[in-house]
């Protein structure tokens, strides 16, 4: 899965599906893209901040930085779950982690564990969360 094909998949046909599982290339496409939207909106807030401080005054770009982030919220949550699904983990281990991230010291630890388990290949072949994103041909019967 290409950049502008993970990008399509999440904001369009899987915005909020939670279902299902995602592979590296769809969650890391998609983590460059809300990291390019986001220093873009950052840089373009910092250029225009009347005092050089975005923090401390509002102007357009940070109010549509923040809508943004707010709209793809969602969307970034499904995809991690799906992420987890792909390593066959259930997707609640995203709440928990995220609850413990914000425990001093463990949440590094909590932090250190949603990156690996995203870096990860997902399982071969179908499991419980689905059949493999990368092999979708492999639903098929063998003996058929």
């Amino acid at each position: 899965m290409g950049f502008t094909e993970a990008v399509r998949t999440v904001l369009t046909q899987k915005y909020i599906t939670f279902s299902g599982r995602a592979s590296r290339s769809e969650f890391w496409w998609f983590q460059l893209f809300n990291w390019l939207v986001g220093g873009l909106f950052s840089i373009l807030g910092i250029l225009t901040g009347a005092n050089g401080a975005p923090w401390s005054s509002t102007n357009i770009f940070s109010i549509i930085g923040g809508l943004y982030a707010l709209a793809t919220l969602l969307p970034m949550i499904a995809l991690l779950v799906r992420r987890f699904h792909d390593r066959n983990i259930s997707g609640w281990w995203v709440l928990g982690l995220f609850v413990v991230c914000f425990i001093p010291l463990v949440g590094l630890i909590a932090a250190i564990a949603f990156l690996v388990i995203c870096v990860l290949r997902g399982t071969e072949g179908p499991n419980r969360f689905g059949p493999d994103p990368l092999r979708p041909e492999a639903r098929a019967e063998v003996f058929a």
